[in-house]
């Protein structure tokens, strides 16, 4: 599996456990963040060894604490809407995985969390 900035991974037992890993940011979603959760889980799907997924977040305050606004607030409408639809996608590759996805809540979960 590829290097991650803004995510963790870590394989155990033939399960993929994604740690969003942004605490500073309450585990807030950027559009970086996004982009390596579908990566990660469209790896985990892909991967014979993967017999499941969890998705948590890092820290112990939140999950996730939904849209990283301080991001998103300098975006024009046009590249809001494509990050909207960059999200969509990611959410509902999860909802449709192939194998189980299971969202160890550990804290907040707002907005997109």
């Amino acid at each position: 599996m590829m290097t991650y900035n803004n995510i963790l991974i870590n394989i155990h037992e033939h399960i993929l456990t994604i740690t969003v890993n942004r605490p500073d940011k309450l585990n807030a979603l950027n559009a970086q963040t996004i982009q390596e959760i579908g990566d990660a889980v469209k790896r985990g799907e892909d991967n014979k060894e993967i017999a499941g997924i969890i998705i948590t977040g890092s820290g112990t305050k939140a999950f996730i604490a939904g849209a990283d606004i301080s991001e998103f607030s300098k975006y024009s409408v046009e590249e809001g809407k494509a990050l909207s639809a960059a999200g969509h996608k990611v959410f509902k590759s999860i909802e449709l995985c192939k194998k189980p996805v299971i969202a160890a809540v550990n804290g907040f979960a707002l907005g997109g969390g």
